[in-house]
């Protein structure tokens, strides 16, 4: 196979259409990005290799050396985890020397490319033994991307011989079919299958005979059709709930777009709207910083430049509100110059929620609005998401004014001995545990020796008020069922309240995990101060402050006969890198029903105005009774120049022929909340 002839359909049939035009526009609108590859590129050169890119998906902190004037060693591990190897041999840093190549115009890139990936062919053999490390089989399906991508920054350059072409082109094809070898159903619903597929299907458009390219790309559309129909959730999440691969899967997806587009192939609707799917759900989950939640293994990345190419490829206003004003570095690269016109010149359109449920994979966002400075609590119930989720059943996330307040954990690493299960575990999230037990038992970094079926609740979104909720089963053996209501009064006002329902005696401990860039003081009054102190009755428990870099959220604990304690947690928004932060454990021991009441109060720019905050009683309101705390309990909050009533519903109340009555308010449902300025009857009723 000669140059010649491995490069024989023309650029407009790959990923850009002018290369030399894409570099001028990036060194116009994106410098310090330039400047990111050329370093990456210029190290690679000299065999220093630092996994730092945005969308590394196991990035490393500290640099792997080889002699400079030598070869490299494919198979390295340093220390015990073997993702250095698979993220090595993926071989993302071709792209960036094919990138720096255009960036400068020095042919070194030229050489070092053809010298790393002459190596690679001629020493790395595929054996039993390197199918676990260097020809594991995703990294064969994102070979097929880099190569495919940077194979055609160095087509014209003079270090891309004859020789070197053939030898590229056979190993291609022993990707290619070795991928197509290793199907199995398993890849129907594991990421893994996308991202070999999607492989398959780049090396298939890279084969210069036409036979070979279409049993490639049709084998690989095949798979790929049945993965997004397996996979993608109705609501347009990838099954495994964790946003980072979420958004790899929808990365191939879109590679696989553009690529058809440009060779004139139909594909499925049931891809098409997949791919659409995955986009808005990037926009409906989108943090107001435009990141994307540290949800299962995810690292803090920004995803408007996914978003960004969907919205191209989509011709979507929305979506390209969820993306950047003109395409970013990466994206401009796959697309071609010609797209950076016309995706400068679409329109915006902000969507037309502000709230909304994900409700298939479970996940609910109450939004304040869409500006970068505005609250968002996001709310999880649904599936775990296999070897990627983590045990986050009820789990919260809390942004005050575009910042950070209550955060997931990340994932840190996928190494057992190194803190897999720290990060896993309930205790890392926001959520319950029932006498020291986890609801999900891990068994190793993928597997679990126990998994919780999920309740999903009803949710409501009305003009003042937002509501949702929603249990699990994982206690079901000690007799415990849980369940968490979320009540959003806007604009800054939350009420959280975990119910658990048990005749018998348990411990339970409710884990509040703050972000890392913020200060949390706990302060309260002891148990015993409270019951002493009539006028103190109803009053807060324990109250906590945080207080970030302009934001802050002030913190209720309004149960009796809590116990609130801090405790030192870790944060990873990074792969292999975590730091500390602040916990606040809230405890109780009872017998029979018990409850937890929490009200938040969030602040964009930190002066948090005055709130009163009590725990007041719920009567029958025609039995002229009150219910016990087992039954109904109800809340007053003093804020916006008005007066809340929120009462919740433990259980049936109204019999026979009944109203709730709390603090003057009187109604029937469920969840009442009534604003007195407004109403003393009826109020708005969340849930029945």
């Amino acid at each position: 196979m000669t140059k010649q002839e491995f490069f024989s359909r023309g650029n407009e049939f790959f990923f850009f259409d002018d290369p030399a035009a894409v570099a001028a526009y990036c060194k116009e609108h994106w410098l310090e990005e330039c400047a990111h590859i050329i370093r990456v590129a210029d190290e690679v050169c000299r065999n220093y290799f630092l996994f730092d890119l945005a969308h590394d998906m196991e990035r490393t902190w500290e640099p792997v050396t080889f002699d400079p004037d030598g070869d490299v060693d494919w198979e390295y591990r340093p220390g015990n985890d073997p993702e250095f190897t698979f993220q090595f041999n993926r071989h993302r840093f071709f792209i960036c020397l094919g990138q720096a190549y255009w960036l400068t115009g020095d042919e070194k890139y030229a050489r070092h490319f053809v010298r790393l990936i002459m190596s690679f062919i001629n020493n790395v053999k595929k054996t039993p033994e390197t199918e676990q490390t260097t020809w594991r089989i995703l990294e064969v399906g994102i070979r097929g991307e880099n190569w495919v991508k940077a194979l055609r920054y160095f087509k014209d350059s003079p270090f891309l011989t004859d020789e070197v072409a053939d030898a590229v082109y056979r190993s291609l094809a022993k990707h290619g079919e070795y991928i197509i070898q290793m199907h199995s159903p398993y890849r129907y619903m594991s990421n893994w299958g996308v991202i070999e597929n999607h492989g398959l299907f780049e090396i298939g458009i890279a084969m210069p005979d036409e036979e070979t390219r279409k049993r490639f790309t049709g084998i690989a559309l095949e798979h790929l059709e049945v993965e997004a129909r397996m996979q993608i959730l109705g609501d347009g999440v990838q099954w495994e709930q964790s946003p980072l691969y979420h958004n790899e899967v929808l990365h191939c997806y879109e590679d696989v777009l553009i690529l058809a587009s440009r060779n004139d192939m139909e594909l499925p609707d049931t891809i098409l709207n997949a791919v659409h799917k995955m986009a808005c759900a990037n926009v409906m989950w989108k943090k107001p910083d435009h990141r994307q939640f540290l949800m299962g293994d995810s690292d803090d990345m920004d995803i408007r430049d996914y978003t960004s190419v969907a919205a191209y490829l989509f011709r979507d206003p929305m979506l390209k509100f969820g993306g950047y004003p003109i395409l970013d570095f990466e994206s401009i690269w796959d697309l071609g110059i010609e797209s950076a016109r016309i995706y400068e010149a679409m329109e915006s359109q902000e969507p037309d929620f502000v709230s909304g449920a994900l409700s298939d994979s479970g996940n609910y966002y109450l939004r304040q609005d869409w500006s970068e400075t505005s609250h968002l609590l996001h709310f999880h119930c649904g599936t775990m998401g296999a070897g990627h989720g983590h045990s986050d059943k009820l789990h919260v996330d809390l942004v005050a004014g575009g910042e950070d307040v209550l955060t997931d954990s990340g994932r840190y690493t996928y190494v057992v001995d190194a803190g897999r299960f720290e990060f896993k575990d309930p205790p890392a999230h926001n959520t319950i545990t029932v006498d020291g037990k986890y609801f999900t038992v891990c068994k190793d970094s993928w597997e679990c020796s126990k998994l919780t079926q999920p309740v999903k609740g009803q949710f409501r979104f009305t003009e003042d008020y937002e509501f949702v909720q929603g249990g699990h089963l994982g206690y079901l053996e000690d007799g415990v069922y849980v369940n968490r209501k979320v009540v959003y009064i806007r604009p800054d006002i939350y009420i959280i309240v975990d119910e658990l329902y048990s005749g018998g005696d348990h411990s339970y401990d409710q884990y509040w995990n703050f972000s890392e860039r913020g200060n949390v003081e706990l302060s309260g009054l002891e148990p015993e101060e409270v019951r002493e102190d009539e006028e103190l009755q109803g009053t807060a428990e324990a109250m906590a402050l945080f207080t970030g870099k302009n934001a802050a959220a002030r913190f209720w604990f309004m149960t009796p006969g809590i116990q609130a304690e801090p405790y030192q947690g870790k944060i990873a928004r990074d792969y292999n890198r975590y730091e500390y932060r602040q916990g606040i454990r809230i405890s109780q021991q009872v017998v029979g029903f018990a409850s937890f009441i929490t009200v938040i109060q969030a602040s964009a720019d930190g002066s948090l105005e005055p709130v009163t905050v009590k725990k007041i009683p719920v009567n029958s309101a025609l039995k002229g009774i009150q219910y016990p705390a087992s039954m109904a309990e109800a809340v007053s909050i003093t804020a916006h120049g008005t007066e809340y009533v929120a009462i919740f519903c433990h259980q049936e109340v109204n019999s026979p022929t009944d109203l709730e009555e709390a603090g003057g308010c009187m109604g029937y449902g469920n969840v009442i909340v009534f604003d007195k300025s407004k109403d003393m009857l009826v109020g708005t009723v969340l849930h029945y």
